[in-house]
């Protein structure tokens, strides 16, 4: 795997959920900063990436915990992040094999944000797209990024306890995916999303929807790229020590943006032209290979850490440098 260089990038916002995870495990509770898109944000400003996250939290202890440990990373929150109220919660119920369960106490009510003038890359998905009152904002602001010429991505991340049934969600999320640039599914929501089909059928038939690059993740079997019309391509898994899976398909998701963005393969009408042109076999394919392989690796060592905790990018480099 190569490591890209840290460049000039177009600068990202992310729009999300930000929550305290509170960890339940056979030695007590402990309380981490999590949330889907804010887990994003934080992994891809350790890579030094720039990136504004548009959140909410309240003035509370869970809610500085999440104000340090995402600005003290490097991540800008937009103005409103901080709110009245207190800070949303997932408990994540771990079994002896280190995957969690969540009971989620969620207020997704943001602040509505807003584009940045300059097209850039706008990341949303998980809770902020699917919970109202905020779920209808966040796809206002995807239309309108879209519109303006700024590239997208989304991941699902769905949260079936907090969830209609899956023929109710699809519209909303098929809604997103035809929006996007750039979709990163679990095998785990396309199950769930879309029962009797296969995981990798939905993953290449949304490949055909606009994106021109969906990924399927598969935990510790790796991942699959499809691009329209049909090709794929295999991300390898590696066997690592884990300590949970708390974050990690975040954690892929911010290598997987951080990779594309340094290649130029993302950020404004150009890049999307580019990575569609790439993934279609065009001469950039490489560094959307290199940038699926940086993915797995930062989701890799995100999983030997307690909570969602992801490397910085001299850690990724060290690590590819052992091998």
């Amino acid at each position: 795997m190569t490591v890209p260089a840290t460049r000039a990038a177009p600068a990202t916002l992310v729009v999300g959920a930000a929550l305290a995870d509170v960890v339940v495990g056979a030695d007590g509770e402990h309380a981490h900063p999590g949330g889907s898109p804010a887990n994003a944000a934080l992994g891809l400003a350790r890579l030094g990436h720039r990136v504004e996250l548009a959140t909410r939290f309240g003035r509370d202890a869970y809610g500085e915990l999440l104000r340090r440990h995402l600005t003290g990373s490097g991540v800008v929150l937009a103005p409103g992040s901080a709110a009245d109220g207190p800070t949303s919660t997932a408990r994540a119920f771990l079994d002896g094999h280190g995957s969690a369960a969540y009971r989620f106490d969620i207020t997704w009510d943001p602040a509505p944000p807003r584009l940045p003038a300059v097209p850039g890359h706008v990341h949303t998905g998980s809770i902020a797209a699917a919970l109202e009152p905020g779920a209808s904002r966040v796809l206002a602001l995807v239309e309108a990024a879209r519109a303006a010429g700024h590239t997208v991505s989304y991941d699902p991340n769905l949260r079936p306890a907090l969830l209609g049934p899956p023929e109710a969600e699809r519209p909303r999320v098929e809604r997103l995916v035809t929006l996007s640039d750039v979709v990163k599914a679990s095998e785990e929501d396309l199950a769930w999303l879309c029962p009797g089909r296969a995981p990798e059928d939905v993953a290449a038939d949304w490949a055909r929807r606009g994106p021109c690059l969906v990924v399927l993740t598969r935990g510790a079997s790796g991942a699959e790229a499809y691009c329209s019309p049909d090709g794929r391509h295999r991300v390898p898994g590696r066997r690592v020590p884990v300590a949970d899976t708390i974050g990690a398909g975040d954690a892929f998701m911010a290598g997987l943006l951080a990779g594309l963005l340094s290649a130029g393969l993302l950020g404004d009408r150009a890049g999307r032209h580019r990575l569609c042109a790439a993934t279609r076999g065009g001469p950039a394919f490489p560094d959307v290979a290199a940038a699926l392989g940086l993915a797995a690796r930062v989701a890799e060592l995100t999983c030997t850490r307690r909570g969602a905790d992801p490397p910085s990018l001299e850690e990724v480099t060290r690590a590819a440098a052992v091998g």
